[in-house]
């Protein structure tokens, strides 16, 4: 009987994986229209609550 030796482990590659803030660049360069849109959205959502809550507390 002889034995099987278990697989080697792989060497580590020298560059970890990208991380969450790199990919979300490379997203929103790809999805350029996408990305200003929702932008956009969240900009007008935020000054329209800033301006509800300013009318309401005058």
């Amino acid at each position: 009987m002889s034995e099987v030796s278990p697989d080697p482990i792989p060497p580590l590659t020298q560059e970890p994986p990208p991380s969450y803030v790199k990919l979300a660049m490379r997203n929103m360069v790809r999805k350029r229209f996408t990305s200003l849109f929702h932008f956009g959205l969240t900009a007008l959502g935020l000054l329209g609550f800033l301006v509800g809550l300013a009318y309401l507390t005058r």
